[in-house]
């Protein structure tokens, strides 16, 4: 059977940026093999919930809901990077994944000037014009769930200042305020474990500092905006920016990283966004 692609945007997949290198092609042959149901809802933006989980179940719908979230340049490295921290940090299996590429830090939500529809969505830069994250004033992300303890609080943010190179982010060639650096947590910088994290960036040189949505980028400056995640919530990319390859050297994934994508969409943990997207029902055939 001959396999069609559906590209609903060609500037949906590609641009000048994150997504100047995308490998479709090695992606799609990674993911073609044992597809889940095919999709039968659009699901709207994902909000986070206020409660810290200790443990996620495969199967249950409150993963859908990020509490925290880690921007630092182009999303894809960074949700490989806390993938593997889900994993040797709590012991969670691949079923158990909560990282997922997103975006956050708008202080207009669904307020893209440009988006004559008024879709109420956030979305990767497309030529339909739906909800643009850069022009709602949002970043790039990645969400997921952790324990609400000193410990865990303080691993995560280990790895996440690892992610920085001269307390910037690495992938320079990525400019705009889409790819500062951001975290957002419940309660912002009162968040009640916010020392730990302020602890580990001082290690690096680096400042949090307090955001206020739609926020400048921060490269060349040494900061991080810390964003209160109750009020700048997280919002799940398109299935295509899921598990995916980065495109700096040495980031092309094993092919078990990239096939997450499927497990995650089967069991609910991601979900189609509503965005201009490939045709999911293809890719996960």
């Amino acid at each position: 059977m001959q396999l069609q692609i559906v590209l609903v945007s060609a500037a949906a997949i590609l641009s000048y940026q994150c997504a100047h290198a995308w490998s479709f092609g090695k992606i799609l042959q990674r993911s073609i093999n044992a597809a889940p149901e095919a999709l039968t809802s659009i699901a709207a933006p994902l909000l986070l919930s206020t409660t810290l989980l200790s443990g996620v179940a495969a199967a249950d719908a409150s993963v859908l809901n990020r509490d925290v979230y880690f921007g630092v340049g182009c999303f894809w490295h960074v949700q490989h990077e806390f993938v593997m921290a889900e994993q040797q940090i709590l012991g969670r299996d691949s079923d158990e994944i909560t990282a997922a590429a997103g975006y956050a830090g708008s202080k207009n939500l669904f307020q893209d000037p440009s988006d004559a529809s008024n879709s109420g969505k956030v979305c990767y830069h497309n030529r339909q014009r739906v909800g643009d994250y850069g022009k709602l004033g949002h970043g790039e992300v990645v969400g997921l769930q952790i324990p609400q303890t000193k410990e865990s609080i303080s691993a995560f943010a280990k790895e996440y200042f690892a992610l920085f190179k001269n307390g910037d982010r690495p992938d320079l060639g990525d400019r705009g305020p889409e790819y500062r650096s951001l975290i957002g947590l419940p309660g912002g910088m009162d968040n009640p474990f916010f020392s730990v994290i302020e602890e580990e960036a001082k290690q690096k040189g680096i400042k949090l500092v307090p955001g206020q949505g739609n926020d400048a980028d921060t490269s060349g400056k040494r900061i991080v905006w810390v964003m209160n995640s109750e009020q700048y919530p997280f919002y799940q990319a398109e299935i295509y920016h899921q598990f995916h390859d980065g495109f700096m050297p040495g980031e092309n994934y094993p092919v078990s990283y990239n096939a997450l994508v499927k497990a995650a969409f089967k069991d609910g943990r991601i979900t189609s966004t509503g965005c201009p997207d490939i045709d999911v029902n293809l890719l996960l055939k």
